[in-house]
């Protein structure tokens, strides 16, 4: 007999994804952290009477001419070191989609509505304040429309907010997912000149490495070559190099195949990159890329004045601030209104308006669209930076409002998730679903397996 239930919003997941999202959560925000120091420090370095030797450290060019790999530090840091981090951002994507809570169509709904309407909004607004302008500025469109999941999870962890964990897995998938459609708006819009050969080209150690992997071959003396090898030649078609990250991301197996012993025999070989290079990506590429692309010399107060008033700076603060609550709201409230859903019991539109300030808080992502859009050292290049910077700080502060007052609700519901555990070591409140709730939010579950118990994938994907 088919569920008759509401499905719900921000529902309860798995307690084996719960705990997924809270140990990436937890290493994330270490990196939000190391993120923070990096971009304080590149700050006040650049405005202090030594900017001349940040920016001179910056500008260091290094790498083979030969290859067109003579690069500067910050280009090989823009360029490189987030190939790192869309390599992980794509495994994530992938894992989520194929194995986690979210390959339930209804509920990868909402984090895909919701980080469509958390770019919409913010570029329309961006484009609203520069009509008109002749100098290329609109060409920064698509700056306000990321979300940087590592400085907004430090800014949780500053706040010390007991936010739920289906929240925290609604953000963390939000961001990725915002990642995903940030790296495609690179690859299509930020594309100056194409080189379809060495393109093709990139082609074939892609699909090596991908037989290597399905295989699951991981001698990293055969791997990083044929990845380096896909970023060289993608880099020298034209398309941003850190496109290689998620298309080396994505050939990846999220699960092990029936042959392997199936989901149950252990992680997949995704998981298991993910373990692997997270920590450098979070810990290390992150923190050096904003070192060297958040120090921005304001000129005193003057200077600053002029950056923050430029209509730049102003869509960027716009987007981020209001265009980022404005969309990721809205598109849950279409999702509610249009499929008949319900938020959770315990949850109201404050938490979902809370969580779409701290999507405001962009940074990585929208200062590598930056360089991109305007070119390194250019005066608008600098106001936008200054335009992210501001939009985050506000978006911070208002988050951490909204989600203080909201704070004491999120005790008791951290509680109860964390309350009575058994001998199973699964909190119980994770295990007082009906047959029918099962039904409705894991597709296969209306046998009713034990308690506890996540469902996988049967085959290798």
């Amino acid at each position: 007999m088919p569920s008759t239930s509401t499905t719900r919003l921000f529902s309860r997941g798995s307690w084996a994804e719960t705990r997924r999202v809270t140990d990436v959560l937890r290493r994330e925000t270490v990196g939000g952290a190391l993120l923070l120091v990096a971009a304080t420090v590149a700050l006040v370095w650049a405005n202090s009477p030594w900017g001349g030797a940040y920016e001179g450290l910056r500008d260091t060019v290094v790498g083979p001419a030969s290859l067109h790999l003579d690069l500067s530090l910050g280009t090989w840091a823009a360029d490189g070191l987030l190939a790192v981090f869309f390599f992980v951002a794509g495994l994530e994507l992938k894992r989520e989609f194929v194995a986690g809570d979210l390959r339930d169509p209804r509920r990868a709904a909402l984090p895909i509505a919701a980080a469509v309407g958390g770019m919409a909004v913010p570029a329309l607004l961006f484009v609203l304040f520069n009509l008109g302008r002749d100098d290329g500025a609109l060409r920064g469109w698509a700056i306000p429309a990321a979300t940087d999941i590592a400085f907004a999870l430090a800014v949780l962890a500053v706040i010390s907010t007991h936010l739920p964990a289906a929240l925290r897995t609604f953000l963390l998938t939000l961001a990725v997912v915002d990642d995903l459609l940030a790296i495609m708006v690179i690859a299509v819009f930020y594309t100056a000149e194409l080189a379809v050969g060495p393109l093709l080209l990139a082609l074939v150690p892609l699909a090596l490495f991908g037989l290597l992997v399905q295989k699951r071959i991981r001698s990293w003396w055969l791997l990083l070559p044929l990845a380096a090898a896909t970023w060289v030649l993608v880099h020298e078609s034209g398309v941003h190099a850190t496109v290689a990250g998620v298309l080396l991301a994505f050939t990846v197996p999220v699960v092990r195949s029936e042959a392997a012993g199936g989901p149950d025999a252990g992680p997949g070989l995704a998981e298991h990159f993910e373990h692997r290079i997270r920590p450098l990506s979070a810990g290390v590429a992150v923190p050096v890329f904003a070192f060297f692309s958040a120090g921005v010399a304001v000129g005193g107060v003057s200077g600053l004045v002029e950056s923050v008033t430029d209509s730049v700076a102003v869509g960027i603060t716009a987007g981020l601030v209001l265009g980022k609550a404005v969309g990721i709201t809205g598109a849950t409230w279409l999702v509610s209104r249009f499929t008949r859903a319900e938020l959770d019991s315990e949850l109201g539109w404050p938490d979902v308006l809370g969580l779409s300030l701290l999507g405001g808080i962009g940074f990585t992502v929208s200062l590598l669209i930056t360089e991109l859009a305007f070119g390194m050292g250019t005066e608008t290049y600098e106001h936008a930076k200054v335009g992210i910077l501001t939009g985050t700080l506000l978006a911070a502060l208002l988050a951490t409002v909204v989600l203080r007052l909201r704070n004491r609700r999120y005790k008791r519901i951290y509680a109860d998730e964390r309350a009575d555990f058994d001998h199973d070591g699964i909190p119980d409140v994770y295990q007082r679903e009906t047959v029918d709730d099962r039904a409705e939010h894991r597709p296969g579950w209306e046998g009713a397996p034990p308690p506890g118990r996540t469902a996988g994938p049967s085959a290798e994907s």
